[in-house]
């Protein structure tokens, strides 16, 4: 069954690698549902002191007005801001509110210098962008690429996430601006925000998110997009290299809830509350956090999570390097545990015959899975797929456990019914643990063997009706048949009303003559018991005699495919049957061949009788 169940592990996991090629939304489902599990269970950690945000929060709202505010008041946060490294604006400015109120919010733009301002794709646009407004992405848009061991391909090659459409700034206020990025995030398919795309196609070009180039203004260095076979690979700002997967999404490692990054009030901000020297150097985030205007996305952490801390994660990850890894190597981790998890569990299994013993060894195999996943997680920051080798073990279990049921349990089954008539129950469980050996033909073994017979059988039966005879005979055989099996003998056969047993067959006993000789005095001491029965009752008393001989005999299924006995043949089952019949010449009741006196006489009182010749 080691074998099989070697097979049935192997296929599980080939299974399960080509479903996680294929990755199914389900299961897919089920792994981001692990993932929001290893968040919550990690906590919060401290997010990096150089990003901030401001915000438009309710206390800001309460007393400057509600939302949008005049833009003069906007231009004023701005020119505060100024001492920022960056200050990256959460927020598009697509139409004119007025031309004195677009003219002061283009004033405080260039005025502060470092301010980069969003704007973000759609795919329902019917209207196109102004040309001085496209002309004034041009500056923030992608143009230098790595390509990693592939020729160079064109941008529009690229498999970033592509829109139809876009809604940019009215180009006076985007004129004295630092820089350009989109603030689209795109969540998963279950609706909540685990990953942020920073790489966006329009019309042939790439362009970065919000994120990326106020971090471009920060670091004050190009971006670089690296491109590999199997798509993007990452971005290059500066000294740092930011991981995506191929289409341009970098997994968010969360810092934790809503608030996690320190907060300053826009209010406090435009009334000289909080000191401009408080944002030098600093990345800094301007955008909405009041709930009333339902910038809120959905978390792993947080239901209500601000959309403008989503870009500071994504700020913060890159200046902490606190990345979610998940490349190659992981990928090569993963398809080892899908592999092996389930050939281990075969391996471990193979020998057990509980189902609650595997059902113990899946347990402890998948906490030393989730154990070994958290462990990446937490330690290591990487971001692991625990589903998959998961699955892999399950289908392991599930497979080998059917075909334990429909085929081992099956023969097991057969085997205790065949068995257990002639052998005890430990002796039968002995024998479940290796089956195998029980196949049609036999092997040569050493072993005891009994013959038992009543004396002058055939005048008592002729005594008796046919109803009391077998009522008599049945007494008598039952109690002679347990006492083979209690010492360990198996019953081979009923011959009339005779018994043959052999000893150290199916089951090996190291001291099988001696067993016999217990066997055969004890018969005689269970008949003198029922004799005294019978003669109160009035019934015939029973006389017998027993042969015992050790000595090399073939044992095995004996017969037909259809039909077969397991028994003994050979010369020491014929001398054991020939010992039996002396006892009638030397009024006897127990004989030993000097084989069977050689390995139980230092346990029993034995008297020689005789040299005996025996015919061939």
């Amino acid at each position: 069954d080691r074998s099989v169940f070697l097979l049935i592990a192997i296929l599980s996991a080939l299974t399960t690698i080509i479903t996680y090629r294929l990755k199914p939304d389900f299961l897919t489902g089920v792994d981001l549902k692990a993932l929001d599990a290893m968040f919550k269970a990690r906590g919060a950690s401290e997010a990096p002191q150089e990003v901030v945000i401001v915000a438009v929060d309710e206390k800001s709202v309460n007393e400057q007005g509600r939302w949008p505010w005049p833009r003069q008041k906007t231009a004023r946060v701005l020119t505060k801001l100024r001492q920022a490294r960056v200050t990256a604006v959460d927020m598009v400015f697509s139409e004119s509110e007025n031309p004195e109120a677009d003219r002061a919010l283009a004033a405080g733009v260039k005025e502060a210098g470092n301010v980069v301002i969003g704007f973000f794709f759609r795919d329902d646009s019917t209207e196109e962008p102004k040309a001085e407004a496209l002309k004034q992405l041009g500056r923030s848009k992608i143009s230098l690429m790595n390509f990693m061991e592939i020729e160079d391909i064109p941008a529009d090659a690229v498999p970033a996430v592509e829109f139809d459409g876009i809604e940019t700034n009215v180009p006076l206020i985007g004129a004295g601006a630092a820089g350009f990025g989109a603030f689209n995030i795109i969540p998963q398919k279950d609706g909540l925000y685990r990953a942020a795309n920073l790489v966006y196609k329009y019309k042939s070009n790439l362009y970065p998110s919000v994120a990326v180039e106020g971090l471009r203004r920060y670091l004050g260095d190009p971006v670089v997009l690296n491109v590999a076979e199997y798509g993007i690979d990452g971005i290059e700002v500066n000294d740092k290299t930011i991981p995506l997967d191929e289409e341009g999404a970098l997994l968010l490692n969360f810092f934790g809830q809503g608030g996690t990054f320190k907060t300053y009030p826009a209010t406090d901000v435009l009334e000289g509350r909080i000191s401009p020297e408080e944002f030098k150097d600093k990345f800094v985030l301007f955008g909405v956090t009041e709930k009333a205007v339902y910038d809120i996305r959905p978390t792993p952490l947080d239901p209500l999570f601000p959309g403008v801390e989503l870009l500071a994660t994504i700020a913060g990850n890159v200046i902490k390097g606190s990345f979610l890894i998940h490349d190659s190597r992981i990928i090569i981790i993963e398809l080892v545990l899908i592999l092996l998890l389930p050939v281990f569990f075969s391996l471990a299994v193979s020998r057990l015959l509980s189902a609650i013993g595997s059902l113990f060894i899946l347990a402890a195999l998948l906490a030393a899975l989730i154990g070994f996943e958290y462990y990446l997680f937490f330690v290591k920051s990487i971001r692991p797929v625990v589903v998959y080798p998961g699955l892999s073990l399950f289908l392991a279990y599930i497979s080998i456990e059917a075909y334990r049921n429909i085929v081992v349990e099956k023969k097991s089954r057969y085997l205790r019914k065949a068995f257990s008539t002639y052998v005890s129950d430990d002796l039968v469980s002995e024998i479940l643990k290796d089956p195998g050996r029980l196949k049609l033909g036999g092997e040569k073994r050493v072993v005891t063997v009994l013959f038992s017979d009543i004396r002058g059988f055939t005048g008592i039966s002729e005594g008796l009706t046919p109803e009391k005879l077998v009522l008599l005979l049945n007494e008598y055989l039952n109690p002679m048949t347990n006492i083979v099996m209690e010492r360990g003998g198996m019953l081979d056969k009923y011959i009339g009303d005779a018994i043959m047993a052999v000893f150290n067959a199916p089951v090996a006993l190291s001291n099988h003559p001696a067993r016999a000789c217990e066997a055969a005095y004890d018969m005689l001491l269970e008949l003198k018991a029922l004799n005294e029965e019978w003669k109160k009752a009035g019934r015939p008393s029973l006389d017998i005699g027993i042969g015992l001989n050790t000595g090399e005999a073939v044992i095995g299924n004996m017969g037909a495919e259809q039909r077969f006995n397991y028994t003994a043949i050979g010369d020491t089952v014929n001398l054991a049957s020939r010992l039996e019949g002396l006892n009638k010449m030397y009024r006897t009741h127990i004989i030993v061949s000097e084989f069977t006196f050689a390995g139980a006489k230092d346990g029993f009182t034995f008297r020689e009788l005789d040299y005996v010749t025996v015919k061939g």
